[in-house]
């Protein structure tokens, strides 16, 4: 390898050693239950997704689905980090 890499490897391993270790936003400790409230959200949205009338325009049952949808998907990515595999 040449020097200029070397020297440019070297700066940017003593760069990596000063920065202040990785702590999150959310703490894990609170993973699972915010897991099971988005989860159990989900699930109640989508039982309240089935029981609506059919609209001609369907405006309601659009908005339902997607924050469903949504909150499906974060609480399994909750899910997922409280459980070890993060995503």
């Amino acid at each position: 390898m040449s020097a200029a890499v070397m020297d440019s490897y070297e700066a940017i391993q003593a760069l990596h050693k000063s920065l202040p270790p990785f702590s999150p936003y959310v703490p894990a400790s609170l993973l699972p239950s915010i897991a099971l409230i988005l989860l159990a959200s989900t699930f109640a949205l989508a039982f309240y997704f089935s029981t609506l009338p059919k609209d001609t325009f369907p405006l309601r049952e659009t908005a339902v689905a997607s924050l469903a949808s949504v909150l499906g998907g974060f609480g399994v990515v909750a899910l997922f980090c409280s459980v070890g595999v993060n995503v």
